[in-house]
């Protein structure tokens, strides 16, 4: 027999809430994390915004996961006393030129089943009087919530239900031997094995790496990832009134674009941006001198912003199935069993809205190796 029935790699916000779910129907569950502790990279440098389900194209993983697990996190957190916030979102049209894209994106939204609403630039000025606006999209089901008490919440679930979460625990070996499989595994100097009926690639970053170790070939599968990072910058105290909710741009080119969003400190903060990182680069500084091109990039909405009342904040990396320049993908969330790797599921470009859809990703999961 098995030494775990399933056994999930990577402790991030989705890999915690795989484990919530699935030890519910199974008392033999372990979590591996290479990190000193869960949720130590993209899932606690974002934006902690709970996305109403309105850019991702009709029928995608991104679309469906994200209105199911909108619905669920609301539900949990307030069941939960977990910190979160229905603010509401504002996507501002600046120039009458970027209408079209706004009513496509609006059109995107309702058939994905988010609530919408389209505003006048009269009817945005009044709910947001310092935007520059000629006409947005208000979103009623957008919000905030703190990604670390909801990484704690789904911890104890786990943990509660007899799981088994084990930090600076790095795979280093996955070999499938008949019936289960073999992972390998190095604790700061010792290296040592066991094996597992069923093993979830929850890795976040590394989630490609992983799906190599198990023999597959990532290029030919498309599953390389590209590492976006993004960074933030906050606002001096004086103007951190600008604005009450979520106000995001019409986006342009990669990702949604900089956009005012508040934390959990009452800050008022702007981004992320994109750039593109070297294959494997993981830096988390956040480049001062950015913040001419940020403050340029936020005058689109907030036209009172200069250089001079920005402050660096932190950074995320996004684990991006996309090159530079490439259009969006979808999640990769497949059972590879056609690969020779019966009870084997890959979660690979998990980028946003993996937050939202954590609690939606996890039920999905369980439903693919049930």
């Amino acid at each position: 027999m098995p030494d775990f029935e399933y056994t999930i790699i990577g402790a991030g916000v989705v890999g915690l809430a795989v484990a919530a779910e699935i030890s519910g129907k199974s008392r033999h569950v372990v979590v591996l994390e290479k990190n000193d502790k869960y949720g130590m990279e993209t899932s606690s440098r974002n934006s902690e915004v709970i996305h109403a389900g309105i850019y991702y194209p009709p029928g995608s993983l991104k679309a469906v996961l994200c209105i199911e697990g909108r619905d669920l996190l609301y539900s949990i957190c307030e069941q939960n006393h977990i910190s979160h916030d229905r603010c509401s979102k504002l996507i501002t049209a600046s120039n009458q030129e970027e209408l079209p894209k706004l009513e496509e994106i609006f059109r995107r939204g309702r058939e994905n089943g988010a609530r919408l609403r389209m505003l006048s630039a009269q009817a945005a000025s009044e709910l947001e009087p310092n935007i520059r606006t000629v006409g947005a999209i208000y979103s009623p089901d957008t919000g905030i919530l703190s990604a670390h008490e909801l990484m704690d919440y789904f911890y104890h679930v786990a943990i509660e239900r007899n799981a088994t979460v084990q930090p600076r625990c790095e795979v280093t070996g996955i070999q499938k031997r008949a019936g289960e499989y073999e992972i390998t595994i190095r604790e700061g100097e010792l290296e040592s094995s066991f094996t597992s009926e069923k093993l979830i690639n929850a890795a976040g970053l590394h989630s490609d790496a992983v799906a190599a170790l198990a023999g597959i070939d990532i290029d030919q599968a498309g599953y390389r990832l590209s590492f976006a990072k993004g960074s933030y910058f906050a606002v001096r105290p004086s103007k951190a009134n600008l604005v009450s909710r979520l106000v995001y741009p019409v986006p342009q080119n990669e990702g949604l674009g900089v956009h005012a969003l508040r934390d959990w400190g009452g800050r008022l903060k702007f981004g992320p941006d994109v750039e593109y990182l070297e294959q494997g680069v993981i830096d988390y500084s956040v480049d001062e001198t950015k913040a001419s091109a940020f403050a340029e990039s936020i005058r689109r909405i907030l036209p009172q912003i200069t250089a001079d009342d920005l402050m660096p904040d932190m950074s995320g990396i996004r684990p991006k199935l996309q090159k530079k320049g490439e259009p969006p993908k979808d999640f990769v969330i497949r059972h590879e069993r056609d690969r020779g790797l019966e009870g084997f599921v890959n979660l690979i470009g998990i980028d946003s809205p993996g937050l939202t859809a954590s609690p939606a990703i996890a039920r999905h999961v369980a439903g693919l190796l049930e």
